[in-house]
C-alpha cells in the first residue's frame, strides 16, 4: 500500500451511505478476496484508513472493495466513483477527453496509448457521466470538415500501403477476439499496435484522402481495444479507449463506424445497469447516421436497442426494436458490397442468437428456445458467442413453472467445454448467471459437478 494525506471522501461518502459497520464491511471483503485467491485479514481499521487517513488499498483489492458497496447500496460502484480509479501521481483523465480541434485530438488519442499499458485504471463498472461530454460532441458534429495533415515537422510521408496494414491488422484482431476472448494474448496486441504503429502515422503528413483513411482505420482499432478491454472486464479502460475510437471516426467522417462504436458504448452501459442513458445512446446513433449507414448496419444498432430495452423490462419497446431488426437485415440481402467490413458478423444467426437472449429478459422462455433452432454459427469462428448461448439458453430451461434442471446443466456444460479456450470475463459472467440461477438446487450432484468444472477449467473464471 501506498500513502498520501488526503481522507478519501468519495468512499467515505459512500460507506456512510451504506449504513453498514466497517467490521461487516471488512468481513465481507475478507470473503471476496478469499474467493478471488487473495489471502488477506481486514479489520474495520482497514476501512478507517482508507476513509480518512489516505491509505490507498492494494490495486488488486479496489474492485472487491467496488462490490462490497454495490451489494450494499444495491447499484453499481465504479472506481472512479469510491476515487479509487488511480492513485495521486497518475492522470486519471487519460484517454477521457473529446477535444473538438482534430490537432488536439491527435495528441490525446497518442498520449493515452503510449499510456495504456503502465497504467492500472482497471475498474469493474463504467463512470457513466464520462461519456457526456464526448457523445454530445459527436452527434453535434460527427465528421470533421478535414482530415489532413500538412505539418512540416512530420516525421514522414504517410500513404495508402501505411493505411492498409492498419485495417488488416484491425480484420485479424477481430477474428482473434471472435475465437479466443478478450482477454487472451492475440488482442492484447491491439494496444502494441495503437501505440507502435498508429500514433507515429497520426502524427505523420498526409492528404485529407489518406487523412481520412487513415484515422477510419485507428478508429477500427481503437474500437477494438475498447471492445476486448470490455470483455476482459476492463471497464475503465475500455471506456477510454471507446472515446477515443468515437473521435478518430469523427475526424474519419465516417458516421456509421461512428455510430458503431456509440451502440458498442450503449451495451456497456447497459451491462453494468444503465439502460436509460443506453437507451439513448442506441436511439441517438440510429437515428444521427440517418443514410450514412447501410441497412445492415441500422439492423445491428437496433438489434442492441431491443436486448437494452430487454434488460430494462420494456416488452413492448424491445419487440418494436427486434422487429425492426429483422426488417433491416432483410433489406441487407439486396444490398451486397455495400457494408463495411466490420459488420459482417451481423447476420441472421447472430440476430437469433440475441434474441435468445431479449425474450429471456423478458420472462418468455419458450420463445427464446424457439430462436435458438435459427441461431447456429461455425463454433471454432465464434467461440465466445457460442459459449455465452449456451449460458442464456440454459438459463431459460430454470424459468417457468417447470424448470428443467437437466437441460440447464447441459448447456452449461457445453459453454464450460467451449471456454477452455476462451479468455472472456463477460463469457464467464454469463456461465455465472447461470450457476447462480442454480442457487435452489445448489445440493444437486450435476450442480455441484458443474460448478467445480468452472472453477477448475476455467482460468477467468
Amino acid at each position: 500500500m501506498s500513502a498520501t494525506a488526503r481522507p478519501n471522501i468519495a468512499l467515505t461518502r459512500l460507506v456512510e451511505a451504506s449504513g453498514a459497520a466497517k467490521k461487516s464491511l471488512a468481513f465481507r471483503l475478507n470473503q471476496l478476496a478469499e474467493t478471488a485467491g487473495l489471502e488477506t485479514h481486514y479489520t474495520h481499521t482497514s476501512w478507517t484508513n482508507w476513509m480518512k487517513r489516505g491509505t490507498r488499498p492494494a490495486q488488486a483489492v479496489r474492485p472487491l472493495i467496488a462490490q462490497v458497496l454495490e451489494e450494499r447500496l444495491g447499484r453499481p460502484v465504479s472506481l472512479a466513483e469510491i476515487d479509487l480509479d488511480h492513485d495521486p501521481g497518475v492522470d486519471s483523465g487519460s484517454g477521457l477527453e473529446f477535444p473538438r480541434e482534430l490537432g488536439t485530438a491527435v495528441q490525446v488519442a497518442t498520449r493515452f496509448w503510449s499510456q495504456v499499458d503502465s497504467r492500472d485504471v482497471r475498474g469493474p463498472g463504467v463512470a457513466v457521466v464520462n461519456y457526456n461530454t464526448p457523445v454530445r460532441r459527436w452527434l453535434a458534429l460527427p465528421a470533421d470538415a478535414s482530415a489532413a495533415s500538412q505539418s512540416p515537422a512530420a516525421f514522414r510521408r504517410v500513404g495508402k500501403a501505411d493505411v492498409v496494414e492498419l485495417l488488416e491488422t484491425a480484420e485479424q484482431a477481430r477474428q482473434w477476439d471472435s475465437r479466443y476472448g478478450g482477454g487472451n494474448w492475440r488482442t492484447s496486441q491491439l494496444t502494441v499496435c495503437l501505440k507502435e504503429r498508429a500514433a507515429p502515422l497520426l502524427h505523420g503528413s498526409y492528404s485529407d484522402t489518406v487523412g481520412r483513411r487513415l484515422f477510419t482505420a485507428t478508429a477500427q482499432l481503437a474500437r477494438l481495444a475498447g471492445w476486448t478491454a470490455f470483455d476482459n472486464g476492463d471497464h475503465a479502460n475500455a471506456q477510454r479507449h471507446y472515446i477515443q475510437a468515437l473521435r478518430q471516426a469523427r475526424a474519419a467522417g465516417d458516421v456509421q463506424l461512428g455510430g458503431y462504436v456509440l451502440t458498442c458504448i450503449a451495451l456497456q452501459c447497459s451491462l453494468g445497469g444503465f439502460h436509460d442513458d443506453a437507451i439513448d445512446m442506441a436511439d441517438s446513433a440510429f437515428h444521427r447516421v440517418g443514410g450514412h449507414a447501410t441497412p445492415r448496419v441500422k439492423g445491428f444498432f437496433k438489434l442492441i436497442e431491443a436486448r437494452i430495452w430487454a434488460r430494462s423490462g420494456n416488452a413492448r419497446m424491445a419487440d418494436g426494436a427486434l422487429t425492426t431488426a429483422e426488417r433491416l437485415l432483410d433489406a441487407a440481402r439486396s444490398c451486397t458490397g455495400d457494408d463495411p467490413a466490420w459488420i459482417d458478423f451481423f447476420d441472421e444467426h447472430r440476430l437469433a442468437s440475441d434474441a435468445i437472449e431479449i425474450h429471456r429478459d423478458l420472462g418468455r422462455p419458450r420463445e427464446a428456445q424457439r430462436w435458438n433452432e435459427f441461431a447456429a454459427m461455425p463454433i471454432d469462428t465464434f467461440v465466445r458467442a457460442y459459449a455465452i448461448r449456451q449460458s442464456v439458453l440454459g438459463s431459460t430451461y430454470l424459468q417457468g413453472y417447470q424448470p428443467d434442471l437437466e437441460q440447464a446443466l447441459d448447456h452449461g456444460h457445453r459453454a464450460v467445454s467451449a471456454l477452455a479456450i476462451v479468455s472472456s470475463a463477460r463469457a464467464v459472467d454469463y456461465l455465472q448467471a447461470l450457476i447462480s440461477r442454480m442457487s435452489r438446487w445448489r445440493t444437486e450432484p450435476g450442480v455441484v459437478e458443474l460448478t467445480r468444472r468452472i472453477k477448475t477449467e476455467i482460468s477467468t473464471a
